[in-house]
């Protein structure tokens, strides 16, 4: 059966309850003749306007929307809170949608950075391979990447034509004996490349070789080899690199926002895929000082020892870098956290099945707990589980929100505007549910899927894949709550005239 109406002014409050499942006295039965006798000598404080809480008056009477003015106890206020902030559950009702509690603590936050990140090489521990003067590589002893060497190991014999030259120009220089001549030729034949266990070899034998070999200045791994038995080398030529893999550097990378609590010697653990439940023990060698402006973040570079050599070039690591915690940080767990558009907010109870939402601002998350700078203070107890049906009846009811720093909020004007969707979800018996809607123009919206909240009687025979009509309401600060006034299921027919 299709269902239409129209609502108008704060029409939000009508829908919050005739939901019926947050009133108060819900899951009772009907009051008892000592019920209602107690109830005629409660003390009332004044008369209200059922679609619009901020109209009040001290007698009974109509509301300007022509509505009966209902009671406001002075049971129902002891502590002062804006009644049109509260909403009742009853305690039945509470047990039976699972409400769980919390409280607003002073804590400490661990500032822990989860990353992850690239193993490398020190360049501490690099050292480069090459040759000061120009030939050919006639015997390679070292032909493969990640071989072990140790220094002073051979890695390949070098013929040079300017190397055997200046080695006949040094003992040209020892016949003739002139001091001067003998400095300047050796010079030039370690200019050259030659240690000196080369030359005093040289000298001692008095005769020049044709191939002088090349030796591994350090111990460590072959991690490039750029040329292969025969090739033409000269001076600049990168032909071997060799690293000492007893320790290693990782490349990781932090949001901006994290890069100040960032400092260098903080501890860091890692953990590699290819050694699953082990735990690698580092710290944080250097924070690079630029930002990469594609994805603001800042690298940073952490220092492991490696003496097993289980750590290579190139490998994937996760890291968690300890920073120095927060203490004495205001927190709440994040599951209480109700995240809107443009606010954070978490409903606060105050006892006697009142609850009241409230506006807070949020700094970091650690731990699942969240910090509050402000808008809560501590011991403050507040709703972890069921909040967000609480915080729909909330907004159905047509209440503000509990400002910080006691700030009023003004009751702003509602707008409404009609559009057509396909039902994507329902929850009937809770008032929600998702449209897939058209674009609709006086509110400046586009096509795309969004959730609102309705009486819960209007989707009794609403079913996700229907196509519906609807009217839906809209505050002007547009707080992220849109409730539907009207809504009408379309036949075929009406979809095909649409």
């Amino acid at each position: 059966m299709n269902k239409s109406t129209v609502f108008v002014g704060a029409a939000a409050l009508a829908i919050g309850l005739s939901g019926g499942f947050f009133i108060a006295n819900m899951g009772d039965s009907q009051p008892t003749a000592s019920e209602s006798s107690t109830s005629s000598e409660r003390e009332i404080l004044y008369y209200k306007a059922p679609m619009d809480p901020s109209f009040r008056s001290d007698k009974p009477g109509k509301s300007p929307m022509g509505m009966d003015l209902v009671p406001v106890y002075a049971d129902e206020n002891e502590d002062g809170a804006d009644d049109r902030n509260l909403v009742k559950i009853n305690p039945v009702v509470q047990n039976n949608i699972g409400v769980r509690y919390g409280k607003v603590e002073k804590t400490t936050l661990a500032r822990n950075i989860n990353t992850v990140g690239f193993i490398q090489a020190d360049d501490d521990e690099t050292a480069s391979v090459d040759v000061r003067t120009e030939g050919w590589i006639e015997k390679l002893y070292i032909k493969s990447v990640g071989e072990h060497v140790k220094k002073g190991q051979p890695l390949f014999d070098l013929y040079s034509k300017p190397l055997v030259t200046a080695q006949d120009e040094y003992l040209q220089a020892l016949r003739i004996g002139r001091a001067s001549l003998i400095r300047a030729a050796k010079g030039r034949l370690t200019a050259l490349g030659l240690s000196n266990k080369q030359i005093e070899f040289i000298k001692r034998t008095g005769k020049s070789r044709r191939l002088n070999r090349v030796f591994a200045p350090r111990d460590g791994v072959v991690t490039m080899v750029s040329i292969g038995e025969g090739a033409y080398v000269k001076p600049g030529s990168k032909i071997m690199m060799l690293a000492d893999l007893s320790s290693v550097w990782v490349l990781a990378e932090v949001f901006e926002t994290q890069a100040s609590w960032v400092k260098p010697g903080q501890a860091v653990t890692m953990q590699v895929d290819a050694e699953p439940g082990r735990v690698w023990s580092g710290v944080v060698d250097y924070i690079y000082p630029t930002i990469n402006s594609g994805s603001r973040t800042v690298q940073v570079r952490l220092a492991f020892s490696n003496p097993d050599g289980i750590l290579r070039p190139q490998g994937y690591a996760k890291l968690i870098i300890e920073t120095d915690p927060k203490v004495g940080v205001l927190a709440v767990d994040r599951e209480a956290l109700i995240r809107a558009g443009k606010s954070d907010r978490v409903i606060v109870a105050l006892g006697d099945g009142r609850f009241q939402p409230a506006e807070v601002k949020t700094g970091m998350e650690s731990g699942g707990k969240v910090e509050i700078l402000s808008g809560l203070e501590e011991n403050e107890k507040i709703v972890v589980s069921s909040q967000f049906l609480i915080d729909s009846e909330a907004s159905l009811r047509g209440t503000t929100l509990r400002m910080s720093e006691q700030e009023p909020m003004a009751m702003d004007a509602v707008e409404e505007a009609s559009s057509k969707g396909v039902v994507v979800s329902v929850m009937a018996g809770h008032g929600m549910i998702t449209l897939e809607h058209d674009a609709i123009a006086d509110f400046d919206w586009p096509a795309m899927e969004m959730d609102f909240v309705t009486d819960p009687e209007f989707l009794d025979d609403i079913e996700p894949g229907d196509t519906v009509h609807f009217t839906v309401l809209r505050t002007a600060n547009d707080d992220g709550e849109h409730v539907i006034s009207s809504l009408m299921k379309m036949t075929k027919n009406e979809e095909n005239a649409k």
